[in-house]
Formats: C-alpha cells, structure tokens, sequence
C-alpha cells in the first residue's frame, strides 16, 4: 500500500501561514499536561464568572477546532474542504442538557440542521448525541432496567419522538444521520432505540447510523447480533465505527462498583478489535454501511489495503472515513486525494456551550500522546516546507 500521510503540502493546503502557526502553537501547549490542566481551570472559572473571554477563546481554540457559532459560519469551512474533497458532518456541539426546553432545543436544532443541509453535497451527514434528545439518567434507569414512574414513561415517549421525527426527516430528504454512543452505562437504550429507527427507515439503504466504542470488548459480538437481526428484518446496518471517548470515566466507574470493565485490557486489544469490526462490516457490505472514525494511520492503511484486495472502488458510498476538524489532516485531505469517501466533523454553537466539548478536545489529546507529538511533526515538517 503506497504510504500517503507524508503529504503535507496536501494535508494543510487550506491553512494560512498565521493559521498553520496557531495550529503549531495550539498544540504545543496541548502536549504540556500540566498547562492544559490550569488553563482548563482558568476557562471554566472564567465562563462561570462571564468573564469577558469569548474573544480569546475564539481567535484560538474555538477557531482551530470549531466552524463557527452556527451554520451559516460553518458553511465558510465546509464549502473549502468540499472544494478539496474532503466533506461536512455538521455537529451542533451543545453537551449536557437535562431540562425539557434545552431537549426540545437539541431537537429542533437537527431538524433545522436537516433542512440546512439538504441537497447540499458537500454535508452528507449530520450528527447528535443520544443525550441532546434525552435525560441521561432516563437513559440509564432503562438501560439498568429498571421501572419507569407513570411521569419517566411520559419522558421517555417524548425522547422515542424526537428520534422518530428526525430520523424520518432524514429519511425523506435523503440526509444520513450519525447518532453518536456515550457511557455503557445509559447506552444499551439508546441502541436499542437507534435499531428501531434503523429498522423503520433503514429499507432501502442505511440513512441511521449507530456507533460502536470499539473500546469495549463486548462490541463485535455486539455487531453479529445486530447483523443476525437486520437480516431476518430486511434492513441495512449503518454504523460509525470508533476507538471510544469515555475511557478513565468507564474503568473508574467499574473499580467504584465492583463489577468487570466493559473496556478491553489494553491499547493493543482496542485496535485489535477496532479492525476486527471494520473487518467484519468490509465482509458483510451488502448488508452493512460503514464509516471509520479513526485518526489511527495503520488502521486507514489496514482499511484501505481491505478495499484494495476486494476491489472496491475508492468511493463506493458504502465505506466513508472520517476525523474530527482541527485534527489528523493529514489522514483526511490525503484520502479525498486518492478520492476515497472523507467527512470531518465539524463542532459549532455559542462559543460558551461549546466550552465542554473544546474541553475535552484538549483532554483527550494530551492524554494520547502520540497523536499530539504526530500533529506537532507533521506542522514542523510543514512550517519548514513553507520556509515559516
């Protein structure tokens, strides 16, 4: 397999030189753990305080990994990357609502999202997390199993309304739609929900896609099980295949608890089984769509090198790769290159709500050191490239 991720003339055409060298300087800090902790503090003290640092934060970080505070900003970025192949998930990255209104808020955010993006081929998805529709504890009391007051079950129909209404919506307009997964602990509610939409609107195609955290050991049996079920169902299996995003809050919650972890043993066993699903969907596409969140390059390769071998072309609509904006460009302009199907997810709301998931952004990625230390790389070789 030709390597292609070397390409850094390719990887960060559409960054500026004073862009490229925020990125360099964004990273930078984020691969000091200790700063990232105190300026972690610092922001959440100063957006608790209304402080005035909704600038600040937008000429930097919300900037570097947001397309703007809705979508009309956001079209700016898309329609760029569109021009290099490289397509829009619109995510409206508004976390943690618990109270009717702000659900109502979420719901209707997609459905106007929905209405954005139709027709436009530079947006083939978009995006919600189980918890924009729902109360997370309602989410797990179900998954737990446990009884619903004559209130909860009230609640509860309107969460199954909200995903009925949006996923038909997208179903009529012909937009797919990634549900995203969240803590193993609520999520066994939300699958089973996001399989019945798949079954309802999943006829003809996949239109509904799930996600399953390949961190968890239990998810390719997982995966068969949901095959098994859309075979004797006549429908289509869309899934976004990821590494996962809950992992010290999973392990912390199982030693406190006293029972097995949910997550595999080590890194190792994560990309085992990561390529072992992506391996079992690649084998099972007239039944099953994927798409690999991944900013892994082996596994790109690996998926890559599978489509190669079956010769499936490199657009075939069934198989789309993408990365989250702001990271991993290089995976991501230099598939679109070689015409393979790439999407990134594209964050945008109020600068103060997005704050949790900018957040986390910067958590995740001083906790995997590799991928910081690559980006780093990869912009010097860049910003040398350039004579910056």
């Amino acid at each position: 397999m030709k390597e292609i991720f070397e390409d850094t003339a390719t990887a960060f055409a559409l960054k500026t030189d004073s862009e490229l060298e925020r990125a360099y300087f964004l990273f930078k800090l984020i691969a000091n753990e200790p700063l990232v902790k105190i300026g972690t503090a610092v922001t959440n003290f100063a957006i608790k305080a209304h402080l005035p640092v909704e600038k600040l934060i937008r000429a930097s970080v919300f900037d570097h990994f947001c397309g703007g505070v809705n979508e009309e900003e956001c079209m700016v970025v898309a329609d760029k990357m569109f021009a290099k192949g490289v397509s829009t998930i619109l995510d409206y990255s508004v976390e943690g609502q618990e109270v009717e209104n702000q659900l109502d808020s979420c719901y209707e955010k997609a459905l106007k999202t929905l209405d954005f993006v139709k027709e436009n081929p530079a947006i083939p998805f978009i995006v919600f997390k189980p918890s924009g529709f729902g109360r997370f504890k309602l989410y797990q009391k179900i998954t737990e199993g446990e009884n619903l007051t004559n209130n909860e079950k009230d609640e509860w129909q309107r969460v199954v309304n909200r995903y009925e209404q949006v996923c038909k919506k997208a179903h009529d307009l012909d937009v797919s739609i990634l549900i995203d997964a969240e803590e193993s602990w609520m999520q066994g509610a939300a699958d089973d929900l996001v399989e019945e939409m798949m079954r309802k609107y999943n006829k003809s195609k996949a239109i509904v896609f799930n996600t399953i955290q390949t961190y968890r050991w239990d998810r390719l049996d997982y995966l068969k099980r949901l095959h098994k079920d859309a075979v004797d169902n006549n429908y289509f299996i869309g899934l976004k295949v990821v590494r996962g995003a809950y992992m010290e809050k999973e392990n912390d919650r199982a030693e406190d608890k006293g029972y097995p972890s949910p997550i595999c043993p080590s890194k190792k066993a994560t990309d085992e089984n990561f390529d072992n699903v992506v391996s079992y969907m690649v084998d099972n596409l007239d039944t099953i769509s994927l798409f690999a969140g991944t900013h892994n390059e082996l596994s790109s390769y690996r998926l890559m090198e599978q489509m190669e071998a079956k010769n499936i072309k490199h657009n075939d609509a069934r198989i789309w790769f993408g990365q989250l904006y702001g990271m991993s460009d290089h995976i991501s302009f230099n598939l679109a290159k070689e015409a393979y199907n790439v999407a990134k997810y594209l964050p945008f709301g109020p600068v103060r709500d997005v704050m949790p998931y900018l957040i986390r952004r910067a958590e995740e990625n001083t906790s995997v050191a590799g991928q910081t230390n690559r980006e780093l790389t990869l912009l010097k070789k860049e910003r040398k490239r350039r004579n910056i």
